[in-house]
């Protein structure tokens, strides 16, 4: 797992200011070891003084899978770029 970030760190002291148990904020940080995923949290926890650990989780995995989607999409994208390339080129059959 790769170190948590700045905004990831402000994100676990933005959690802990809201009355959060620390191996909660912990294991959530840990996860949204990003920039974009920890501001991601923390724009949704500001719309709310507290929310259950449980919806807090389920945002969490949200973010997450958000994420993953937009990894593989770059990732399709990339390999399309490529695949068109070798397409356009000039290649012998």
């Amino acid at each position: 797992m790769k170190p948590r970030t700045e905004k990831s760190m402000e994100l676990y002291d933005f959690m802990l200011r809201r009355g959060y148990p620390e191996p909660f904020c912990d294991q959530v940080t840990k996860n949204l070891n990003t920039d974009w995923t920890a501001g991601r949290m923390m724009g949704y926890l500001s719309h709310y003084k507290r929310l259950p650990m449980e919806e807090v989780a389920d945002e969490m995995l949200a973010i997450l899978s958000d994420r993953n989607r937009i990894m593989k999409k770059k990732e399709m994208e990339s390999i399309n770029a490529k695949w068109n390339e070798y397409l356009n080129s000039d290649r012998e059959d």
